[in-house]
């Protein structure tokens, strides 16, 4: 007899087994799994972008154009003629107006040992008046003549007259033959007030048929100028003849200018109420001399003789010669110095007591 209950056992065991074998089954396929993971997948390299090139700054271009007398940059070409202005300076002439705009002044002794600035205008196109202006002489025009320049002025000695007229000079004279191109300030009294522009000298210029263009001498410029071997000058004084009539220059450093007082206060512009700069003090020394009662002077621009170049806060020793252009030139051990590029003052001094006498520098 067949015992149900038996089976029934029996095939529970069965099914257990079974359960069992399925189990361990899948336990070891976990297992393998632990020892032999799939790999993984790669990695993807990602390529770097190649860096943006670092842009090399283009040089500063060269300036289409370089104004002849100053060596600054232009931009367009400066070709008129240079205008040669007689600068009263007077104690009741000052502050002039005008003198900003100059490429070069120059200060030569008049008569009674005043002074007498000539303004050469030549590459600053402006609107500003110039002024007041006195008259001219024989010296004075020598130097307008060095730049080719039309004189402009207010009467002339009765020499500087006999060398205007017989000359075949360019000159612009409020008194004898270009009065509508002047006119007189109120504010002033006379000879004190007479002023022009260039504007109204040009227009001058043309209607006499003067050249508008000639030969302009040309300078050497460095931006490092002739400094080698120079002196320490960053203040510098200088006397003509009289004693209480002193000029004086001190250095800005930042600016690499000079900037000039008269007796220790600023020499100041009534235009512009700037103080005059320089980036060039040229000094140089000739042989005056006194020729008539009224005391007009003979200057000798011809000969030559000693100069101190000052620039940069250095004084440089050195000579000057009329040159062969009829330029005065500042020469060393054979070569002409250059200016630094801006503007240049001259100041002509007499040789006596000695060129020493009428300069310091510290």
């Amino acid at each position: 007899m067949i015992d149900k209950g038996r089976i029934k056992r029996a095939g529970g065991i069965v099914l257990l087994a079974v359960l069992l074998l399925l189990v361990g089954s899948i336990a070891g396929c976990g297992g393998a799994d632990k020892l032999d993971p799939e790999p993984a997948p790669p990695i993807e390299e990602k390529t770097l972008p190649d860096p943006e090139p670092v842009p090399i700054p283009e040089p500063e271009p060269a300036p289409a154009f370089t104004a002849p007398l100053t060596g600054l940059p232009l931009e367009k070409e400066a070709a008129e003629r240079p205008i040669a202005v007689m600068i009263n300076n007077m104690g009741q002439a000052r502050p002039q107006s005008g003198l900003p705009h100059a490429d070069m002044v120059w200060e030569v002794l008049a008569e009674g040992g005043i002074t007498r600035l000539v303004a050469i205008f030549q590459s600053d196109g402006f609107k500003d008046p110039i002024g007041p202006i006195r008259s001219n002489r024989p010296y004075l025009i020598e130097i307008g003549d060095t730049f080719n320049a039309i004189l402009a002025h207010a009467g002339a000695s009765t020499e500087g007259y006999d060398i205007l007229q017989h000359q075949g000079k360019a000159y612009l004279d409020e008194i004898s033959n270009a009065g509508s191109y002047f006119w007189r300030e109120k504010f002033r009294k006379a000879p004190h007030n007479l002023y022009s522009s260039i504007e109204k000298l040009r227009a001058g210029a043309a209607r006499k048929k003067y050249k508008d263009v000639v030969a302009i001498p040309a300078y050497p410029f460095s931006d490092v100028g002739a400094t080698i071997g120079g002196i320490t000058a960053t203040k510098v004084d200088i006397h003509f003849l009289l004693k209480n009539y002193k000029v004086s220059y001190v250095f800005d450093e930042v600016k690499k200018l000079y900037f000039r007082s008269i007796n220790d206060k600023p020499h100041t512009d009534l235009t512009t109420e700037e103080q005059l700069a320089a980036a060039n003090l040229a000094v140089i020394g000739t042989k005056h001399r006194t020729y008539d009662d009224y005391g007009r002077l003979e200057v000798d621009l011809k000969s030559g003789g000693p100069a101190v170049l000052i620039q940069l806060g250095q004084a440089v020793e050195c000579s000057w010669v009329r040159a062969d252009d009829g330029a005065i030139r500042l020469m060393k051990d054979g070569r002409e110095l250059p200016f630094v590029p801006g503007k240049t003052f001259y100041h002509i001094v007499p040789l006596t007591p000695s060129f020493g006498d009428h300069l310091s520098y510290s």
